[in-house]
C-alpha cells in the first residue's frame, strides 16, 4: 500500500474493539470512518479523542444490516475523504443463551448484524475499496472451541470465515486482501453482557496467559493486517485467545 493519506471505515466502531480500532488505525495515519447504529455520544467521543491526538475522523450513523445504509456509509466516506482503502468489519452483538433456549428474535438480530451486516459490508467493500486495499473481518476463537450457550453466535461467524476464504480468492487480481481476526475472550460489554462473574472467571482459567484479552490486542492485529507489512496475508483467519484454542 502507498505512504500517502490512507482512509479507513470501522464498523460498530463506537465502542469496544471497534473503538480501540478506530483509535489505532488513527495511529497508523488512517483517516477514519467512525460507524456506529445509535451510540452517538460514544461515536462521538471516539472521533474527539482521534482528533485531540492529531488525527481526522468523522462520527456516521448506518445500521449495516441495512444494504442501502452500508451504500451511504461508503458514500459518506469517499464525499468526505475522496476514497477508501481499508474496511473493517467489527460491528456484531452476542446473545448468550442455550440452543434450545434462544427465542426467534435473538435469532434474526444475530443472523441480521453479523451476519447480513458483514456480508453488506464486504459486498459493497468489494466495489469500492482501492487497489491494493484492505478488508478485514471480525469473527470468533468461540469456532473452534464451540463452548455452549454460543451456538447461534458462532454459527454466523462461521459463515463469516466461509466468505472471507472466498472473497480473498475473488479479489486477490486487484491486490485486495481479505483477512479475518477471530478473538477470543475479550473484556467488552460484548463479553460481559449476559454472563455471571463465576463464567468469567472460568473463561479466564481456561485461558494459559491467565487473562481476558483487551480490545488493544486485537487492534494491533487489525493494524498488521491493515499495513503495507501484510502484502502476502491473505485468506486467513488469525485466532488471537492467548491459546484457549
Amino acid at each position: 500500500m502507498s505512504k500517502e493519506i490512507r482512509t479507513a471505515i470501522v464498523t460498530g466502531a463506537s465502542k469496544g474493539i471497534g473503538a480501540a480500532i478506530a483509535k489505532q488505525l488513527a495511529a497508523d495515519g488512517f483517516q477514519i470512518v467512525v460507524n456506529y447504529a445509535s451510540s452517538s455520544e460514544e461515536a462521538a467521543d471516539v472521533v474527539a479523542g482521534i482528533a485531540a491526538a492529531g488525527g481526522r475522523a468523522i462520527a456516521v450513523r448506518a445500521d449495516v444490516a441495512d444494504a442501502a445504509a452500508v451504500t451511504e456509509l461508503f458514500d459518506r466516506a469517499e464525499a468526505e475523504f475522496g476514497k477508501v482503502d481499508v474496511l473493517v468489519n467489527n460491528a456484531g452483538i452476542s446473545k448468550f443463551s442455550p440452543l434450545a433456549e434462544v427465542s426467534d428474535e435473538d435469532f434474526q438480530q444475530q443472523i441480521a448484524v453479523n451476519l447480513t451486516g458483514t456480508f453488506n459490508g464486504m459486498r459493497e467493500g468489494a466495489k469500492r475499496v482501492c487497489n491494493g486495499g484492505r478488508i478485514i473481518n471480525l469473527s470468533t476463537s468461540i469456532i473452534g472451541h464451540y463452548s455452549p450457550g454460543n451456538g447461534v453466535y458462532a454459527a454466523t461467524k462461521a459463515a463469516v470465515e466461509a466468505m472471507t476464504h472466498i472473497l480473498a480468492k475473488e479479489l486477490g487480481p486487484r491486490g485486495v486482501t481479505v483477512n479475518a481476526v477471530a478473538p477470543g475472550p475479550i473484556a467488552t460489554e460484548l463479553l460481559f453482557k449476559g454472563r455471571s462473574e463465576a463464567l468469567i472467571q472460568r473463561l479466564i482459567n481456561d485461558i494459559p496467559l491467565g487473562r481476558l484479552g483487551l480490545p488493544e490486542d486485537i487492534a494491533q492485529i487489525v493494524s498488521f493486517l491493515a499495513g503495507a507489512q501484510s502484502g502476502w496475508v491473505n485468506g486467513q483467519i488469525i485466532r488471537a485467545n492467548g491459546g484457549r484454542n
